[in-house]
């Protein structure tokens, strides 16, 4: 990691901390948590590298200017079924920039790709299972002529005594929530946890909370 990249994440802890932030895995009535629902990698994981892959996806190191569309923090915690933590695991984040475009070549859709958007970031969970990053708010798209794609982050996640769990987060109070294909196919105990919740919504960056539950191989 650059020192800019580490001033960056320290700047982004700060804001955080000033949010008043307090992000915790819950164990209702000594129950095992429930692993988080597995999702479909989609069409537009990431297959040419790129330099920059860091937590802030709102710039891109070399280039002076910032990402378009609503800027937006996601933290969270990494933990097992039993609620402890999962240090260090490989957490890949991809998804498309505000107009509702991947930086992926079988991606069709029209809309502009946006220059200044990392697109696909790889960071790790700290000792205590948390994680964070900066991005934008991703845009709906087409998926064909009767489906749309409500606002959605891509996640694969992995460390080695754990499934690999692949899975898509999406935001909360979305109307195309209720008609995605994908999401309406989960039951109702799946739905809500492949749902962020608000954290804050500050008129300089909103921030969403979402924990990842792993089961162990």
């Amino acid at each position: 990691m650059t020192n800019k990249s580490r001033r960056q994440l320290l700047k982004l802890g700060a804001l955080v901390s000033l949010i008043g932030t307090t992000v915790t895995g819950c164990r209702i009535n000594g129950l095992l948590k429930t692993p988080t629902p597995t999702e479909v990698k989609g069409p537009f994981y990431p297959v040419e590298d790129q330099k920059d892959k860091d937590f802030d996806l709102t710039r891109i190191d070399g280039r002076e200017g910032v990402a378009d569309g609503k800027h937006i923090i996601i933290l969270g915690h990494i933990t097992d079924i039993e609620n402890k933590p999962v240090a260090d695991a490989a957490i890949e984040i991809w998804q498309a920039n505000a107009r509702g475009r991947y930086n992926h070549p079988l991606d069709r859709n029209p809309q502009q790709l946006d220059q200044n958007f990392q697109g696909w970031a790889i960071i790790a969970s700290e000792e205590d299972g948390s994680f964070r990053f900066k991005t934008v708010m991703p845009g709906a798209y087409p998926a064909s002529e009767s489906w749309t794609r409500p606002p959605h982050i891509h996640f694969k996640v992995s460390k080695p005594g754990y499934t690999t769990l692949i899975t898509q987060m999406y935001f909360p109070g979305e109307q195309l929530n209720k008609t995605d294909l994908l999401l309406s196919h989960k039951n109702a105990l799946e739905r809500p946890q492949m749902i962020a919740k608000p954290v804050s919504d500050e008129k300089e960056i909103a921030v969403y909370e979402y924990n990842i539950v792993l089961a162990e191989i």
